[in-house]
C-alpha cells in the first residue's frame, strides 16, 4: 500500500468563493466584446465559448478536489480506518460522491445551452441562454455549501494528523490511561506530549522518533482504552484500537502496580487479555511502571502468579520508572531488539529467502595441512593497546579548579602565555617576535632627555652653530638678500589673494586696435584705381580710370537681426511662390486655418504625431499574427 501526503490537499473554498472564482475569471478571460456589424455566426460562437469556459473551470476545480482527496480503497488500511473511527466512511463517500455528481450535472448542462445556442437568431436570446447557463450552474454549486464546509473541515483534520509510517520500524505504546505511556515517549524521544495527573490527557495519537543500532525508530504514543466492550468505545479509544490492529510493531503494554492510574492489577490483567487477539504475530513486552512505588517482588503472591505466567507464554516483563529513569533505556533496546529479530524471522520465512539463497554461496577455507595455526596478535600491537587501556591522569581543567578552590578561585588568562619566566606578567604584555616590548623600555629615558637637551642648549649659548659672515663672499651675500625679498614678495602676495578672496589670475585688458576705418578703405581703393567723387553718405563708386566697362552700383548687404550677412537673392519662406501681396495674405490665412485641428487636438506643433487611441487596451497592445479572431 502506498503512502499518502494528507497535507499536499489544497484548501477547499466555501460555495460563495467557488463560484465568485470561477464567475470572475471568466469575464476576465473572455470578456465582452460584440459589436453591431458583427454576423449572427460569430456572435454565437463567442457566447459559446463563454458558456463552455465557464463549465471547463467548474469541473477542473470539482476534479481536483476529488482526485486530492484519499480513496478509502487505495490508502493503508490503518488510515482507511482511521478516517473511518474519525470522520464516519459513509459521510465520507457521500460527500465526494455529490460532488462527482455535480460534476457531471455542470457538463450536461453546458451541453444542452450550447446545443440551444447554435440556433439563437440575435445577440438578446444569445445573452438570455448564456445567462440562464451560467445561472443554473452557479445554483447547483450552492447546493453543495455543507459538503464543501465537511470536505474543509475534514482536510484541516487531516493535515493535522501525524505523519505515520505504517511499514517502518514502530514501538507501539498502549495501556491504562495515566499508566506512564505518555511520560515515556517523552523520555525516549524528542516529542513533546503533553503529561498531566489525570486520565484522558492524550486525545490523538502522538509520534516520535529515537535511533538504535543506527537505525531510525518510530514510537506512537496512544490514548488510554478502557475495559468494556469494543461497541462502547469512542473515538478516542477507537484510534488506539486502529492502530493496534493495523501497525506492524512491538507492543509496549504499560502498567500501574501502584494502582494510581485508578484501576486495579486485575482491570490492568483484564484488558491486556481482552485486546491480546490484537497482538498476533507481533512482539508484545508487558512494562512495569513506577518501581519507585511498588515493585513486582512487593506484591502477594497471587499477584506475582500472574506475572509468572506472562513469562511461561514467553512475553517479555519489564520493570521501569519514568521519574527515576531506571530501566528506560533498557525498555527501548529490549523492544528493538525484539522486533528486528521478529522482522528478520518473518522474512526468512517468506517466499523471497529462497531466491537470495540460491544466488549466495558461501566460502569455506580448507586446511592445507595437519598443523595447527591458531590466530596470534603481534606482542608489538598487545604493548599498544595495554599502553591505549592504560588509565592516564587526565588533564585538570579549569572547572576542575573552580570547584576544588571555590569562592577563592580567580581566573588568570596569562597563565598559559607562552613565555619563559615571569614574562608572561609584566605590566605590558605586548609581544614582538617572541620578546616582550616592556623588557626594552629604558626607564631613564627621561633623565637622559633632559641631559641632551641641557648639553645643546649650552653648545648654542656657546655659538657653535653660529656662522662666521666674513668667509660668505659677495655673491653668497647678494644671494641671500634676493631671496630674502623673493620670501618677502611671496607674503604679501598671499595676503593680497586672500583679501581679494579669489583664485582667477588677473589679466590687463588692453584696449583693441581698429582693424578698418572709411579712411583706410578709401586709400585702399585708390590704390586699385578706382576714383572717390565725394566724402558725402551717399558716395559711390565711378569708373574705373583704366576699365571701360560701364560702372554699376554696388548693393548693400542684408543683415539679419544678429547682424549676420544673408544673401539677398534667398527667398524667405513663406513668399515662396507667392505673387502678390494679396495671396501672401491670403496664404497666411489658410495656414491659420490648417493649424486649428492640431491646436484643439493639443499638439506642439507640426512635427507632433501623437494619436489618440479609443479602441480597448485587450485589442490594441501587443502584435498580432496570422490565425484567428476567436480570442475577441
Amino acid at each position: 500500500m502506498s503512502r499518502y501526503n494528507f497535507k499536499s490537499i489544497t484548501v477547499v473554498p466555501t460555495t460563495k468563493d467557488f463560484i465568485d472564482i470561477v464567475l470572475s475569471k471568466t469575464q476576465r478571460k473572455t470578456p465582452t466584446v460584440v459589436h453591431k456589424h458583427y454576423k449572427i455566426s460569430r456572435i454565437r460562437s463567442f457566447y459559446m465559448r463563454k458558456v463552455k469556459y465557464t463549465q471547463q473551470n467548474f469541473h477542473d476545480k470539482l476534479e481536483s478536489i476529488i482526485q486530492e482527496f484519499p480513496k478509502m480503497e487505495e490508502i493503508h488500511p490503518f488510515f482507511s480506518d482511521l478516517m473511518n473511527v474519525l470522520y464516519d466512511r459513509d459521510h465520507y463517500k457521500l460527500a465526494l460522491g455529490q460532488l462527482n455528481t455535480c460534476k457531471h450535472i455542470v457538463d450536461n448542462i453546458a451541453r444542452d445551452y450550447v446545443r440551444l445556442l447554435k440556433y439563437a437568431d440575435s445577440l438578446y436570446r444569445c445573452k438570455q441562454l448564456k445567462r440562464a447557463a451560467l445561472g443554473r450552474m452557479a445554483t447547483i454549486m450552492k447546493r453543495q455549501k455543507q459538503n464543501l464546509e465537511y470536505l474543509e473541515q475534514v482536510r484541516q483534520h487531516l493535515s493535522r494528523l501525524p505523519s505515520i509510517d505504517p511499514n517502518t520500524r514502530t514501538l507501539l505504546i498502549c495501556g491504562f490511561p495515566n499508566v506512564g505511556k505518555s511520560s515515556f515517549i517523552n523520555k525516549i524521544t524528542r516529542a513533546d506530549v503533553e503529561v498531566q495527573p489525570y486520565a484522558f490527557t492524550t486525545k490523538s495519537l502522538y509520534v516520535g522518533h529515537t535511533d538504535y543500532k543506527y537505525l531510525r525508530w518510530q514510537v506512537i504514543d496512544t490514548p488510554g482504552i478502557l475495559d468494556h466492550s469494543l461497541e462502547e468505545r469512542n473515538t478516542i479509544e477507537m484510534q488506539s484500537i486502529t492502530a493496534l490492529a493495523h501497525l506492524r510493531a512491538c507492543i509496549v503494554y504499560v502498567m500501574d502496580l501502584s494502582e494510581q492510574c485508578g484501576h486495579s492489577i486485575d482491570e490492568q490483567f483484564t484488558l491486556f487479555n481482552n485486546i491480546k487477539p490484537l497482538f498476533t504475530n507481533k512482539p508484545i513486552v508487558v512494562v512495569v511502571n513506577k518501581i519507585d512505588i511498588l515493585k513486582i517482588d512487593d506484591l502477594p503472591d497471587d499477584k506475582q502468579r500472574l506475572f509468572d505466567e506472562l513469562k511461561e507464554n514467553n512475553v517479555y516483563v519489564h520493570q521501569m520508572s519514568t521519574v527515576t529513569g531506571d530501566g528506560v533505556c533498557e525498555l527501548r533496546n529490549e523492544s528493538c531488539d525484539l522486533l528486528l529479530a521478529h522482522r528478520v524471522e518473518s522474512k526468512v520465512k517468506s517466499k523471497k529467502t529462497d531466491s537470495l539463497l540460491s544466488r549466495l554461496h558461501v566460502a569455506l577455507p580448507i586446511p592445507r595441512d595437519d598443523k595447527e595455526r591458531p590466530p596470534c596478535i603481534p606482542e608489538a600491537v598487545l604493548h599498544k593497546r595495554q599502553a591505549m587501556d592504560a588509565d592516564k591522569p587526565k588533564k585538570k581543567l579549569e572547572r576542575h579548579i573552580e570547584e576544588e578552590l571555590g569562592d577563592d578561585y580567580i581566573l588568570d588568562l596569562k597563565k598559559n602565555y607562552d613565555i619563559d619566566g615571569d614574562q608572561k606578567f609584566d605590566t605590558i604584555p605586548e609581544i614582538w617576535e617572541g620578546h616582550n616590548i616592556a623588557d626594552f623600555v629604558d626607564s631613564d629615558i627621561l633623565e637622559k632627555l633632559d641631559a641632551l637637551e641641557r648639553e645643546e642648549e649650552e653648545r648654542i649659548n656657546a655659538g657653535f652653530y653660529d656662522i662666521d659672515d666674513e668667509s660668505e663672499d659677495e655673491a653668497t651675500k647678494e644671494m641671500r638678500s634676493l631671496a630674502k625679498k623673493i620670501r618677502d614678495r611671496k607674503a604679501v602676495m598671499k595676503v593680497e589673494q586672500r583679501m581679494n578672496n579669489t583664485n582667477k589670475p588677473q589679466l590687463p585688458r588692453n584696449p583693441r586696435k581698429r582693424e578698418r576705418s572709411v579712411s583706410g578703405l578709401r586709400s585702399q581703393m585708390r590704390g586699385l584705381g578706382v576714383t572717390m567723387d565725394s566724402d558725402e553718405e551717399d558716395l559711390h563708386f565711378d569708373e574705373a580710370v583704366e576699365d571701360d566697362r560701364p560702372s554699376r552700383p554696388v548693393k548693400r548687404m542684408r543683415e539679419d537681426s544678429e547682424g549676420r550677412v544673408r544673401s539677398s537673392s534667398r527667398i524667405p519662406r513663406d513668399e515662396t511662390g507667392v505673387k502678390d501681396v494679396k495671396m501672401k495674405k491670403k496664404v497666411r490665412f489658410m495656414a491659420k486655418k490648417s493649424q486649428r485641428p492640431m491646436n484643439r487636438n493639443a499638439r506642439k506643433g507640426e512635427a507632433d504625431r501623437k494619436i489618440l487611441n479609443v479602441k480597448p487596451k485587450h485589442l490594441f497592445a501587443g502584435k498580432r499574427k496570422l490565425g484567428k479572431t476567436q480570442r475577441r
